[in-house]
């Protein structure tokens, strides 16, 4: 039964325009949000799951999404040595995903990548104080960690991988999280958000710490901006689509579903140039892009059961941006903030097509930023 669902799975992928595990997508794929809506005072995270149309993620034997060759290739990623030696990148998601490592292995295993686990010095996982009495196991965020530990170090593969796991989507715990894990590594990735509100600003200080980058993820449905990707304290990141022509990458555009906007809260940080969108001197949100569109998503292995399905799942959602920029970040071995956004120390690829929303524009604009890292 297992090998029937896995070959009829392979082929639903195979129409919504899916080719293997460097496989490319041009066309829509059926996602669902990987977490529920959250509760006053929490997050949801940013995944979204390819389905079969009705609801139900598709789950294979073998890889179906976009492999980290096939990302590395569109956007011209460092390939050579060990890409992140040095750093650690710091996963703060929710509740526990006990097979975390091990699914990190088997992804390592699948692409060639270097071993990564607690033996080695790799991978470390703690509870939101730094302790090893973990939260309980949630289905849902425990893809959600899969997506951000494998793609972390997928695009990072010489940095260390610290995962932090708050007891429960609460902001009081994620922000928990978040203190430990910016006092422990240089990079810290938050792939989670809910709707600004009044004080939010009240929690930014969360979000600082000297010599340390955070990034989040700016949402999956498009306008208005989230929390706490309106921060002026991290780099919100949007997402886009990769489009393909005979298996090479061709193009690429906002995604519909990046999440942006102008903060309602949040005033623009000082180094933030926004070109021609005017946000009344509001923070605007993203400050960059990803591949994040689910049709044009990533391959992910998740063995603890989600809706019944394990192996491997195709993914987006700017829970796959957020962490690969984190990860690209690390590569570059710098500290990676708003002036360094907003400077001349990045290459990007202008995204002038696609709408959230609001139109992707030449510069900057409320779909994707400033656009994709390339080089």
């Amino acid at each position: 039964m297992q090998k029937l669902f896995a070959l009829v799975a392979v082929a639903l992928l195979s129409t919504l325009g899916f080719a293997g595990a460097g496989g490319a997508a041009n066309g829509h794929a059926s996602s669902a949000a990987v977490c529920p809506a959250p509760a006053v005072a929490a997050a949801r995270c940013h995944a979204l799951v390819v389905t079969d149309g009705v609801g139900n993620p598709l789950a294979s034997t073998s890889p179906t999404g976009l492999s980290p060759v096939t990302i590395k290739a569109a956007y011209n990623f460092p390939t050579a040595g060990t890409p992140g030696a040095g750093k650690r990148i710091a996963i703060v998601d929710a509740y526990d995903d006990p097979n975390a490592e091990s699914d990190l292995n088997v992804f390592s295993s699948q692409y060639g990548l270097p071993a990564c686990t607690t033996a080695n010095g790799c991978f470390q996982k703690v509870n939101q104080t730094g302790g090893t009495s973990y939260p309980r196991k949630d289905a849902g965020w425990a893809l959600e960690i899969s997506l951000d530990v494998q793609w972390a170090h997928a695009i990072a593969p010489g940095a260390k991988i610290l995962l932090v796991e708050a007891t429960t989507n609460s902001f009081a715990n994620l922000l928990a999280a978040e203190d430990y894990a910016k006092t422990h590594a240089q990079y810290v990735s938050n792939s989670w958000g809910a709707s600004e509100f009044n004080g939010e600003a009240g929690y930014d200080s969360h979000f600082a710490q000297t010599g340390v980058s955070f990034f989040v993820s700016s949402g999956d449905a498009g306008l208005p901006a989230e929390y706490p990707s309106a921060s002026p304290n991290v780099i919100s990141v949007g997402g886009t689509t990769l489009h393909f022509s005979g298996g090479n990458f061709s193009s690429e555009t906002g995604w519909s579903g990046s999440g942006g906007g102008c903060s309602a809260y949040e005033t623009k940080p000082s180094t933030q140039s926004t070109g021609s969108v005017n946000c009344n001197g509001m923070r605007a949100t993203p400050d960059v892009s990803l591949d994040a569109d689910p049709a044009s998503g990533v391959s992910v292995y998740d063995s603890v059961r989600y809706q019944g399905q394990m192996g491997w799942f195709t993914v987006g959602g700017t829970s796959a941006s957020s962490p690969m920029w984190a990860a690209r970040s690390a590569d570059a071995g710098t500290v990676v903030d708003s002036g360094y956004v907003y400077g001349n120390s990045i290459s990007f690829r202008d995204i002038t097509s696609g709408n959230n929303g609001a139109s992707a524009l030449p510069g900057f604009d409320l779909v994707t930023g400033r656009g994709s890292w390339l080089g």
